[in-house]
């Protein structure tokens, strides 16, 4: 057979196991896998590398709404080189954009802004409001459109929806799985009371508590019931939702962020103060040891970073005043490998948290495995490559990242999306990138 692109002689992580095989790619789909498959225009040799399907990272924040985001921070074009610098080939954007992503028109011009601004795929989310509330089902089958995002705590103007009244309305309007910021809102602000600016860093996982996180959860979980609306919630930061939420996986699916898994307080914000400022905190060991006990037993579906960039004078400032949110699509696989060279989970279930889960769980058409017929989105990374990460590597436009100085063992050295290399070795070609299609 003729192909466009041949990669050859690495190892592919498949669902069920490893093997030495090669990809033979045509009109941007794998259109083989195997051995001596033919020739091709491109040769690609992935000798001692290892070929993960797509990494997908389905949380980040980009910053922009279609008119080149926060100048000096991010924007679609940085967003996603950072993410193929990191090995990312599919990204899903956060609709808390200016203008925010929350009518058909906004979000169409948010869709067609996709066409040369990024070098990777992209999703993106419909913000829930009190105002769409009642009819934002018909918003959520829009191309590219990858889910409802609904911010029950932590946002500001009608992206925030609180009551469990609004999120009931949300809920019975279409038909596809939400996904929630779960805190609540309310014992947010009557907590808030307690604290004044320049308290320490340390405060924010006090004034966020457990409590906060587990009630948000609480309440989410039983207007799924109610409703039969499958639920997504985002960030899950408590072992006591994640063993809350064992008796809820019919109808709700977890997510849990990198930094949950990698970084504890005190440590975190002793070390690094504003940059380790996110929304759920960073919270104890405890925490971080329930997370990977429910990666182990099955509970979480997909891992994401939250990236969420801000300019370096509003997260230098006193707490609480200081911008909560950390970059992060950039360094999510590369510390992922670093825990699989630690023995913390193996290869397999990297990519079924990271590629095969956010693809099932949001309905991705044709993405998160190598199988033939799907795009033709790998990462290929050496598990040798031992790197120091910096500032400096960062293509966010913000410059900065929560893991300057962290060394680890595992490199991604190409991302190929859709059958294009849009990275190798650090460099980056395109931008190539386009909307997603998901099931509606």
């Amino acid at each position: 057979m003729n192909f466009d692109l041949l990669i050859q002689n690495g190892t592919l992580v498949l669902p069920w196991g490893l093997a030495q095989a090669d990809i033979g790619v045509s009109q941007g789909c794998i259109a083989a896998i195997g051995k001596n498959l033919g020739v091709a225009k491109e040769v690609f040799d992935a000798t001692n590398l290892h070929i993960l399907p797509g990494i997908i990272d389905p949380h980040v924040h980009f910053r922009d709404g279609g008119k080149g985001g926060i100048p000096g921070v991010e924007d679609l074009l940085s967003g996603t080189k950072g993410a193929v610098l990191g090995g990312v080939t599919s990204v899903f954007d956060m609709p808390n954009t200016n203008p925010a992503a929350v009518d058909a028109e906004t979000l169409n011009a948010k869709r067609d802004y996709i066409n040369g601004h990024a070098y990777c795929d992209v999703g993106i989310y419909v913000g829930a409001t009190t105002d769409n509330a009642d009819t934002i089902g018909t918003l959520e089958t829009i191309e590219a459109v990858c889910a409802i995002k609904v911010f029950a705590g932590s946002s500001t103007g009608n992206l925030l929806v609180a009551s469990d009244a609004d999120i009931e309305r949300v809920m019975r309007s279409g038909r596809r799985r939400i996904a929630f910021h779960s805190e609540d809102e309310y014992r947010l602000q009557e907590r808030r009371k307690a604290f004044s600016s320049g308290d320490g860093y340390e405060n924010h996982a006090i004034w966020r508590d457990i409590e906060c996180a587990f009630l948000g959860t609480r309440r989410i979980s039983a207007l799924a019931r109610k409703t039969n609306r499958p639920a997504h919630i985002l960030h899950v930061s408590t072992a006591e939702e994640l063993d809350y939420l064992k008796g809820f996986h019919d109808i709700i699916s977890v997510e849990v962020l990198l930094n949950h898994l990698v970084q504890s307080a005190p440590d975190v914000y002793e070390r690094l103060g504003a940059y380790g400022v996110m929304n759920p905190p960073i919270r104890d060991a405890r925490h971080v040891a329930a997370a990977w006990a429910a990666i182990a037993d099955g509970t979480i579906d997909t891992i994401g970073s939250d990236h969420a960039p801000h300019a370096r004078a509003n997260k230098e400032k006193p707490w609480p005043d200081c911008a909560a949110g950390l970059t992060g699509v950039q360094t999510l696989l590369p510390m992922m490998l670093e825990q699989v060279h630690q023995g913390k989970l193996s290869l397999l279930r990297l990519a079924d948290l990271m590629s095969a889960g956010p693809a099932r769980i949001y309905g991705a058409v044709n993405k998160g495995r190598i199988a033939a017929g799907y795009d033709a989105d790998v990462s290929i990374v050496d598990l040798n490559h031992i790197e120091t990460i910096s500032n400096e590597q960062m293509g966010s436009q913000c410059g900065w990242t929560p893991f300057d100085g962290i060394t680890v063992t595992g490199w991604p050295v190409a991302t190929i999306v859709r059958g294009n290399i849009v990275m190798r070795e650090g460099e980056v070609f395109g931008p190539i990138g386009k909307p997603i299609h998901f099931n509606s």
